[in-house]
């Protein structure tokens, strides 16, 4: 019976190094259907030629960073649905007079989602952020989620805001 606590060790100590390799798996799943969706736009006019438009405006916040320049689909963001495949808008960031994609964000409307699903939106095991209304964007409120497959984010690869983006280099 001595062995039994070493045996609850042991079984608790090989979670911990086999947990976090589960647990990534679902990043790298989304982060990989991402860039396998967008691929093709890292081309700024395959993005407009697929109904992308250009909000014309570069977000970035006081403090926490920047987004950067947002192409949004129309269409995506009206039909209620969440594809992974289909990104509902494309961020970029300027940089030496060429938009360069550093990520994506899958949006839905709150009022919609909420009419027919009981609970927040999750994608490949992702839970999306809700902004209330009103909000700086001037949308209703709204459930989102940022994945930076294109570049690196130190706050997180889901993480709204990225303090190595930058607007400086941005004109309209």
């Amino acid at each position: 019976m001595k062995t039994m606590p070493f045996v609850w060790i042991s079984l608790i100590a090989m979670s911990f190094w086999t947990f976090p390799a589960a647990a990534q798996e679902p990043a790298g799943a989304l982060v990989e259907t991402v860039r396998q969706a967008t691929a093709r736009f890292q081309n700024v006019e395959e993005a407009t030629e697929a109904g992308y438009a250009n909000t014309l405006n570069c977000v970035s916040g006081p403090q926490e960073g920047v987004m950067g320049v947002h192409f949004a689909n129309a269409d995506l963001i009206g039909d209620g649905l969440l594809d992974p495949q289909r990104p509902e808008l494309l961020v970029y960031e300027p940089k030496n007079g060429q938009l360069r994609l550093v990520a994506v964000e899958y949006l839905v409307l709150a009022e919609t989602w909420d009419a027919n699903n009981p609970a927040p939106p999750v994608l490949l095991g992702h839970l999306f952020h809700y902004n209330g209304s009103p909000n700086r964007y001037g949308l209703p409120a709204f459930y989102e989620l940022h994945v930076w497959a294109w570049k690196d984010n130190p706050n997180g690869m889901f993480a709204d805001w990225n303090p190595d983006v930058s607007c400086a280099e941005y004109t309209p």
